[in-house]
């Protein structure tokens, strides 16, 4: 480089190459700033800018645009104008998201095409720059040409999508191929793309492929017979199957398409080979669709992280063909930021993107991958850089895009979602937004459709990361309002289809300006329904109560009539006060509690019980995985936050949190306490058994982390009461038996292999002599752990229709609760295991049982269900049970239950992480009601909900909380 072509800048800094695009433009033009400033030291520019040195000179560097904030620091310590810079930061924004970093033309002065493709995935026609996966694609060749079927499981980001369209496609020459992803609605996917090949309606089609599972067989050999050089099959790559349980509702369509696709690869004559691409942590999900279990025995084929010599190959390879080097220190970064890593293969091509973007000559460099921000960096850069260029306005419309084209995971990582483009308002902003990402490579577009490009925007993109946190409740909400929209226009905008009652209540928390232009069309017509069908039921009800008093009159049974009406109205209160409990929970107390009072029941009675859970965002636990320390007091919880909580629970109305433990896995699957209360050990997806010392909750410690050797999820874990054993079950049909008498160093006794399918629950009996183990195989099997080294099968229960889920053991050890998707639970007498017994069977649940535990008396069972239904059984005669409450979650699905056995209570985790507690003692409930009461109950509201009936306020003449709290 030649004096004449650097900045000269102050001394100690390094000199800036002025052809080198924005970025180094943007900082040149900060060090002259500085000079004009009269060059004061960045310790003194430090101390008016009230930032640290090291972050003031990084914004001079070059190396990656600073933040405005900074930016406007730096300025404003230099005494420059702010609203110019301000300016100048958002025009070099704009360019560096728009690409136009430094691309070098070739040699006749064209600007060549990137040999790597960032965060899409390869397309078959990138096979000639698709390496490192040769041994993969071939072990999927082979199974695919043997076997006809395929299902690949990897983490987001393991390339999956990439080896099945530039690896397998290709090695099928000559082969048409079909490549979908099943978005909500797979069968009219299917159907519109076989159509256009067949000449016929999709719409028709659509029909035939949900009645007749043989329809795609059909059709493929159409097509096939109708080619002018008729090819022998139809290759099939269904990508991103996971939709079909994240985006599509209907489990009907759901059955019907993967039936069809396992005909069309099964039957005797088939012409069609067909792979799924399916993302692991939804493996479980795949294990629920009957028809497809029996299929993934032979077709399941996991995808790895990529090894250091593949991962250099990927790297170089590309890069070779194109005429490039890649320096060795940036190999060597690159393989060791990659290796070893689930899903890091987008953010590797995107990061060797904007490396290339920012390349000198033909080399590929570590200056310039630093540049762009490094492995992880780089796509929160390019995408902070979009950001930043735009509008307050555009990035307002920016937030709501992006949370729109996000799928929120159920026990599983988030997702993308592929939106249609009607979806989105069509505004000269909105398509403005949607163009820059798109050329910022963050969004890609079709004719119809758009989405993210690749998930790892999720993981990887701070902002929208924190957008998620902000908004996940208010996103549930908004995408049940966006899908029911859609059904409302199909059905050309039938009013049976419109919002009422709870749902149109709850919807009115989403912010108006979220809703798109349809959807608000729908919530205005949702409302004035409401509006009419109110006035219409206030008529009604007139009506029949003047028809009752006539009636009543006309025979002199007014009493009787009283009470029939006050029966009815006391119905419907109870009803509506479930309706109010996420909204007010005040109001719905006392609304519970009149009705009951008005005409006890054991409806108005479950509707009180309902009405009195606690909880309270950001004040109680949240999570999926649930543990309840042995005296009741202290309660972990987690989700799929990276944490672990923990809370005392002394006071159930003030849960306090203790501490949070960081968890490096995106998910927990099992908690559980040690004996004494004094251990905590959890499992994850990473399949690492790991054990913290919690004497002191409040500074749990670290004790150990073992890999478990399981070779599939782990699912579950269970402590022995004397602490000694711990077992683990897992989808490689085992458990394995640990020897934790010292936590911090677990000890490997043995393995138990019995199942023929996934192993799920585990529980140790309370004399620690036997282990129950359920799996998807629909057994029980209890397990002779007296020598845990030399474990043996001594009983297999049998009855469950389908998997197994849940077990639990009383107490004193004789019973056995089993729970399963088959939508009951069962009682085991388990006295003495070798001659087990079948007891009673609980049914209540319409939905998977998916919690089961018995109170610290045995004297009862609680379930709990994906039905959102909480049932508590009377069991003192186990072979009768009966129902003791029935109990109606706010929040929908319940995951899990504990006893609370230091004040008998019961703990739920929900579908949406919030965790519930909950009463069942009616005693308990009538004399705790009143202290959930904020405000009394107006005229006005009572007359709502008890037409007719004098106003008394069931917690008239106590002080309400606000009031106490008023005085305090």
């Amino acid at each position: 480089m030649t004096p004449e072509r650097c900045v000269q800048v102050p001394r100690g800094e390094r000199p800036l190459d002025a052809r080198g695009g924005p970025l180094l433009d943007f900082a040149a033009r900060l060090r002259k700033l500085r000079e004009e400033a009269g060059s004061p030291t960045y310790r003194e520019l430090a101390r008016r800018a009230h930032y640290s040195i090291a972050t003031l000179s990084g914004a001079a560097a070059g190396r990656q645009l600073p933040t405005l904030a900074v930016t406007l620091a730096y300025v404003r310590a230099c005494g420059g104008d702010e609203r110019e810079w301000e300016l100048n930061w958002r025009r070099t924004a704009a360019e560096c998201a728009a690409g136009t970093m430094g691309a070098v033309p070739d040699r006749d002065g064209e600007t060549p095409s990137p040999p790597y493709v960032g965060l899409a995935p390869f397309q078959q026609s990138d096979a000639d720059t698709f390496f490192g996966r040769e041994n993969l694609t071939d072990k999927l060749v082979e199974h695919l040409k043997e076997k006809r079927f395929l299902v690949l499981f990897g983490a987001s980001g393991s390339g999956k999508s990439s080896v099945l369209r530039a690896g397998v496609l290709p090695a099928f020459p000559g082969k048409p191929a079909l490549v979908l992803t099943p978005g909500p609605h797979p069968l009219e996917e299917c159907a519109i793309q076989l159509a256009a090949r067949a000449h016929i309606t999709p719409g028709s089609l659509r029909a035939e492929l949900a009645s007749e599972p043989r329809t795609l067989h059909r059709v493929v050999r159409q097509i096939l017979a109708r080619s002018p050089n008729p090819p022998d099959e139809l290759i099939v790559i269904v990508d991103q199957f996971e939709e079909v349980f994240t985006l599509c509702r209907s489990a009907r369509e759901r059955d019907a398409f993967v039936a069809s696709l396992l005909h069309a690869a099964q039957t005797s004559d088939s012409r069609c080979r067909v792979a799924l691409a399916v993302r692991s942590d939804f493996y479980t999900h795949c294990t629920r669709l009957p028809d497809l279990v029996d299929a993934l025995a032979d077709a399941h084929v996991p995808v790895g992280p990529m090894t250091t010599d593949e991962l250099r190959a990927a790297i170089v390879q590309p890069a070779t063909r194109a005429g490039l080097t890649v320096e060795g220190a940036l190999l060597a970064a690159l393989t060791a930021d990659a290796h070893g890593r689930p899903g890091a293969l987008p953010l590797l091509s995107h990061a060797l993107l904007e490396t290339w973007h920012r390349r000198r000559g033909n080399a590929l460099t570590l200056a310039a991958f630093q540049a762009a921000g490094g492995f992880e960096g780089a796509l929160a850069q390019t995408a902070e850089a979009f950001h930043s260029g735009l509008s307050d306005t555009q990035q307002h419309i920016t937030r709501l895009l992006f949370l729109r084209l996000i799928a929120l995971g159920e026990g599983t990582e988030d997702t993308k979602r592929r939106v249609p483009r009607h979806e989105l308002d069509d505004t000269p902003d909105t398509t403005l937004v949607v163009d820059q990402a798109t050329r910022a490579r963050l969004l890609t577009v079709d004719r119809d459709h758009v989405e993210l490009t690749h998930e790892a925007l999720i993981r990887c993109w701070p902002r929208l990361g924190r957008w998620l946190g902000e908004n996940r409740e208010q996103l549930r909400l908004h995408r049940g309002l966006t899908e029911a929209t859609a059904v409302w226009e199909s059905l050309d905008r039938d009013p049976d289809t419109l919002y009422r009652g709870v749902r149109l209540a709850a919807v009115k928390d989403v912010p108006k300006e979220a809703l798109s232009a349809r959807e608000r069309a729908f919530l205005d017509a949702s409302e004035n329904a409401g509006r009419r069908r109110v006035r219409r039921l206030r008529a009604l009800v007139i009506l029949v109560l003047c028809t009752v008093a006539a009636v009543g009159f006309a025979v002199h049974a007014q009493s009787t009539v009283t009470e029939q009406r006050h029966r009815a109205l006391a119905l419907q209160a109870a009803d509506a006060s479930l309706k109010l409990r996420p909204h007010d929970q005040s109001l719905a107390v006392q609304v519970a509690l009149a009705a009951y009072r008005l005409a006890p029941g054991t409806a108005t009675r479950d509707s009180l019980l309902s009405t009195l859970s606690i909880t309270s965002a950001g004040r109680s636990p949240v999570g999926y995985a649930l543990a309840v320390s042995p005296d009741g007091r202290t309660v972990a919880a987690a989700g799929n936050n990276r944490r672990i909580e923990l809370w005392d629970m002394a006071v159930p109305r003030r849960p306090r949190r203790l501490s949070v433990v960081d968890w490096p896995d995106d998910s927990t699957h099992a908690l559980a306490f040690g004996p004494r209360g004094d251990t905590l050990m959890a499992l994850g997806l990473q399949r690492m058994f790991r054990l913290w010392d919690v004497s002191d909750p409040r500074r749990p410690a670290l004790l150990s982390q073992t890999p478990t050797g399981h070779d599939e999820l782990v699912y579950d874990m269970a402590v022995s009461q004397d602490g000694h054993l711990a077992a683990t079950s897992s989808y490689d049909d085992t458990v394995r038996l640990w020897n934790v008498t010292d936590p911090a160093r677990p000890r490997l006794l043995s393995e138990l292999a019995g199942h023929s399918l996934n192993v799920k629950p585990v529980a140790f009996s309370p004399d620690g002599r036997t282990l129950a183990s359920g799996s998807d195989d629909r057994t029980v099997r209890l397990w002779d752990v007296t020598d845990p080294r030399h474990p043996s099968t001594i009983g297999v229960l049998r009855g469950h229709e389908n998997f197994v889920d849940v077990l639990a053991y009383s107490n004193d050890g004789r019973t056995l609760v089993s729970a399963s998707d088959d939508r009951t639970a069962r009682l085991w007498d388990v006295t003495d295991p070798r001659r087990h017994r079948p007891l009673s069977l609980l049914r209540g649940h319409t939905d998977v049982v998916t919690g089961a535990a018995f109170a610290p008396g045995d004297n009862a069972v609680v379930t709990t269900g994906e039905d959102g239904r909480v049932h508590e059984w009377d069991v003192a005669d186990r072979s009768r049970p009966t129902e003791r409450a029935f109990l109606t979650n706010p929040a929908g699905s319940v995951k899990g239950v504990r006893y609370l056995s230091a004040n008998g209570m019961i703990i739920t985790a929900s579908g949406d992480q919030t965790v519930h507690l909950w009463t069942t003692g009616l005693d308990s409930a009538l004399s705790r009601a009143c202290g959930y009461v904020r405000v009394t109950i107006s005229r006005a509201e009572w007359a709502d909900h008890f037409p007719g009936v004098d106003y008394r306020p069931p917690c008239a003449g106590r002080k309400s909380v606000s009031e106490t709290e008023g005085s305090q």
